[in-house]
């Protein structure tokens, strides 16, 4: 559970719609729809219930309701005392959390515990997006699988871990009764994917993995929004995605993933900052990253 996920709820339950709530966050609706469900599913408790023109509050979700206003509360006053006190150095950093899941809440805190005067700006950030910030000054550190290359000029990059590719896909589907998913039988199966206009290399990467195999990808449908909604739409159109190891942490409990046999090459997971104007701490940042990176790969099953 996020502070996200409570804001997320607040909207949708001060509004009494999805659609409105939507709008206000500037965020598409079934993104909003799946974020929400995931919290219901992490409280094992239904918190709405979902009219066809409005949404009104559970017993729970009123009691929720109240509850989450005062945590916010409390955490937006923590957050005003904390920016009003003198900071030595701000580390603006953007990121892609199906490439930090289980990396980035580790390493802040022990890079907190080290350097407690330090503040890290969190920016959570479409590829084009962050590449975009990067190349304009508007970030120090950029975590991402992709390299943006001569579109962010002046970034130092290093690899923080490599990320295994695996298919994600509904536990009922037919090729999740398979250990390891031969590519071959991906051979005219509708695939869900990322949209090229907020992950622009995506589509590029699958076709090209697959090709050696004869095969031509076919998606029923891009996301735009990110894994969230991807999986979502991996539900209801009953189709799988290829997706990196790493997005697996946050999956729903309905949807499985199985290993490829033979296995595509990794993804690299990169982190990359500034050449030009390098902030003091980046490379301690930097170190506790690589850190818990090499300790999740040690805890992932069958890692070497």
């Amino acid at each position: 559970m996020e502070l996200r996920h409570l804001r997320y709820f607040i909207a949708v339950a001060k509004h009494g719609s999805f659609n409105r709530a939507a709008q206000t966050l500037h965020l598409t609706q079934p993104a909003l729809s799946r974020q929400v469900k995931d919290l219901e599913e992490e409280l094992s408790v239904p918190l709405l219930v979902r009219g066809k023109n409005a949404v009104t509050l559970t017993a729970a979700g009123d009691s929720f309701y109240e509850e989450a206003r005062e945590i916010l509360a409390r955490v937006d006053l923590a957050v005003q005392r904390v920016r009003s006190e003198p900071r030595a150095e701000v580390l603006r950093v953007g990121y892609a959390p199906s490439v930090t899941a289980g990396i980035l809440p580790h390493a802040l805190q022990r890079f907190h515990a080290e350097h407690p005067r330090v503040r890290v700006e969190l920016a959570d950030l479409f590829p084009q997006d962050m590449a975009g910030k990067a190349r304009d000054g508007e970030l120090d550190v950029v975590i991402t699988l992709e390299i943006p290359g001569a579109t962010v000029p002046h970034f130092h990059w290093e690899e923080l871990y490599k990320i295994q590719i695996v298919l994600v896909m509904p536990a009922g589907h037919s090729l999740a009764t398979l250990k390891r998913v031969p590519p071959r039988s991906l051979r005219d199966v509708p695939l869900v994917g990322l949209a090229p206009e907020s992950f622009p290399e995506y589509v590029p990467h699958i076709k090209k993995i697959l090709k050696p195999f004869g095969i031509r990808p076919h998606f029923v449908a891009l996301e735009r929004d990110g894994v969230s909604t991807m999986f979502a739409s991996i539900e209801a159109f009953n189709a799988p995605a290829i997706l990196a190891e790493s997005a697996v942490s946050f999956m729903p409990r309905s949807l499985v993933c199985r290993p490829f046999f033979p296995a595509f090459d990794p993804v690299i997971a990169k982190i990359g900052w500034s050449k030009n104007n390098p902030k003091t701490h980046v490379s301690a940042f930097a170190k506790h990253l690589k850190k818990a990176a090499q300790g999740k790969v040690h805890d992932t099953p069958g890692a070497a």
